[in-house]
């Protein structure tokens, strides 16, 4: 052991000044207490990510490929172009629309409901095959997906355009005469000539309609014109109404006079509207679906039971040049699952891919497809590849981050700037480094001094103080380790509860990394040195003649 580490030890557990060694006591912790919150902090803010991840992996596949047009049938040659890019492990087409689900009186809208392919997206009834999704290890105890699909269930077929009327024929000389002929060649109007015959004939129907009413009138008595008289000078006189052949005539008040109270409940009898949702036999001829654990509370679902699914037209819509109402299907609850994720169990909603899109009228389309790869670190680079692949403008490729590209981006944000505010606890406690070396500096001169007569170097003076610095920051580095390695233990253990409603998840996540803790303690250690550059430097400079004028 050189004599530069030997004095550096002999100056922190010097005894000689007490002040000396509480000092460095001092340093050491507060380098301790800056590294283990800056490990912890670093550790909650990667176990959010992680937590999120695993979150929005869970119910999400790893990229998506969508076409800029809401015709997505050739899906299929799609899917099999995908499947041969390295990487790719898994391939499903999937569509997802915005529903409202009711039970009872409870309603719930703004639900996404989404079509997936049971075999490819669940992995149900294959053997090896590898699931596009990870839902059906979020499954609840007692659900089973293979329900999801009805036997026999096959796409349904595209809407036909509504048929248009047949063109009138155009003759040669039309346009000499200046009409159009109709379908029948014998008739001679033209079309203004026909409307106006048409006119004629409905005024002679109506007046025709009006003689037979007044002629079917009884002459009105004398006792009655008086009365009318009387009536026209009391009142005024009524504009004259007239009564339809065959309506009531007189006193039309029932028998029990007008007192009779309607019901509370305006029900219609079983027998007249029955309900499919009572009766069990056709609950179980219902297509499956599978809801979160949160939306099967709001709504007081449980397995086995009817949900009533409705598209989100505000009346009528407008599709494939038809009039269409809001379509409604009823569906069974096969299963619930709980993501963790509040936002997923409230707002999500699993169906076969045919039986949602039998509420629109596009046929055997999608809204894209969905892919796993092997490694969700490398999806970006898959998603470029597949973007090249299908470089022709109609398709656009995301991976899962840039799916959810605002959390995550949130989240990095979050990460750095709570790791940079804690960096300033160790800063602070480099400054302690310094003070502290000053002190030693400024009490050893003599010492100093004594040494460089006796032939040390300015680079052995540096390096003593150099190595103190260094000695002060790797003990308080590695006691800050050990704390913040115990804190997060305890967290992880006795963990601490979080509001879901807030934050999404229901405890405080933490996710100790080697790496980051690696980082921390690095990067410790570099500040503790740096800080003692200045008082390194003021005691290699410091000349014998100034070491022993101060005596």
């Amino acid at each position: 052991m050189s004599y530069p580490i030997e004095v550096a030890l002999r100056y922190l557990g010097s005894k000689k000044r007490a002040f000396i060694s509480v000092g460095t006591t001092f340093a050491i912790l507060g380098v301790a207490l800056g590294v283990a919150a800056l490990a912890t902090v670093m550790s909650v803010t990667g176990g959010f990510q992680a937590e999120f991840r695993d979150k929005v992996l869970g119910v999400n596949a790893h990229v998506l490929v969508i076409k800029y047009s809401t015709d997505f049938r050739e899906y299929r040659s799609v899917m099999d172009q995908v499947a041969q890019v390295p990487g790719v492990i898994g391939v499903a087409p999937f569509s997802i629309n915005p529903m409202m689900l009711t039970h009872g009186d409870a309603t719930a809208t703004g639900v996404l409901v989404k079509g997936v392919d049971p075999a490819r997206s669940l992995g149900v009834g294959t053997d090896g095959g590898v699931p596009v999704l990870d839902l059906p290890r979020h499954i609840l105890p007692g659900g089973d997906l293979s329900g999801l699909r009805r036997p026999g269930a096959k796409p349904p077929e595209r809407a036909a355009p509504p048929s248009l009327p047949d063109v009138p024929s155009i003759e040669a000389d039309a346009g000499a005469r200046g009409a159009l002929e109709p379908p029948d060649a014998g008739a001679e109007l033209d079309l203004l000539k026909a409307y106006e015959a048409r006119i004629q004939e409905d005024e002679r129907a109506a007046a025709a309609r009006e003689a037979r009413n007044v002629d079917a009138e009884p002459a009105p008595s004398a006792v009655d014109l008086e009365g009318a008289a009387d009536a026209g000078a009391d009142e005024g006189e009524e504009a004259e109404v007239a009564v339809a052949e065959g309506a009531p005539r007189g006193a039309i008040e029932p028998e029990g006079g007008y007192g009779s109270v309607l019901p509370e409940d305006d029900e219609l009898p079983a027998d007249v509207d029955p309900d499919p949702c009572a009766d069990k036999e056709q609950i179980a001829k219902m297509p499956g679906i599978v809801i979160g654990a949160a939306l099967a509370k709001n709504l007081s679902l449980d397995l086995g039971q009817c949900v009533t699914v409705t598209s989100p037209t505000i009346g009528f819509s407008f599709s494939n040049g038809a009039i269409k109402p809001p379509v409604a299907k009823r569906f069974r609850v096969i299963a619930i699952f709980e993501a963790g994720f509040e936002q997923y169990d409230t707002k999500l909603a699993y169906a076969d891919l045919y039986e949602t899109q039998a509420f629109y009228d596009h046929g055997d389309t999608v809204t894209g497809v969905e892919m796993k790869v092997d490694d969700i670190d490398n999806a970006s680079a898959i998603a470029r590849e597949i973007s090249k692949l299908l470089s022709n403008g109609l398709y656009y490729t995301m991976d899962w981050e840039e799916l959810n590209h605002g959390l995550f981006t949130a989240l990095r944000i979050q990460q750095i700037g709570m790791s940079a505010v804690l960096a300033l606890i160790i800063v602070v406690a480099a400054f302690t480094v310094i003070a502290t070396l000053i002190m030693v500096v400024l009490d050893k001169k003599k010492e100093i001094a004594v040494l460089k007569a006796m032939g040390a170097t300015d680079g052995a003076i540096l390096r003593i103080f150099l190595y103190q610095g260094g000695i002060i920051g790797v003990a308080g580095t590695t006691l800050g380790l050990l704390l913040g390695v115990a804190v997060c233990k305890g967290l992880l253990v006795y963990g601490f509860p979080l509001d879901p409603k807030v934050y999404f998840i229901s405890r405080l996540p933490v996710q100790a990394r080697p790496q980051e803790f690696l980082i921390t303690g690095g990067i410790a250690i570099l500040i503790c040195l740096a800080a003692t550059i200045v008082p390194s430097l003021y005691a290699a400079r410091l000349r014998p003649a100034e070491g022993f004028r101060a005596q």
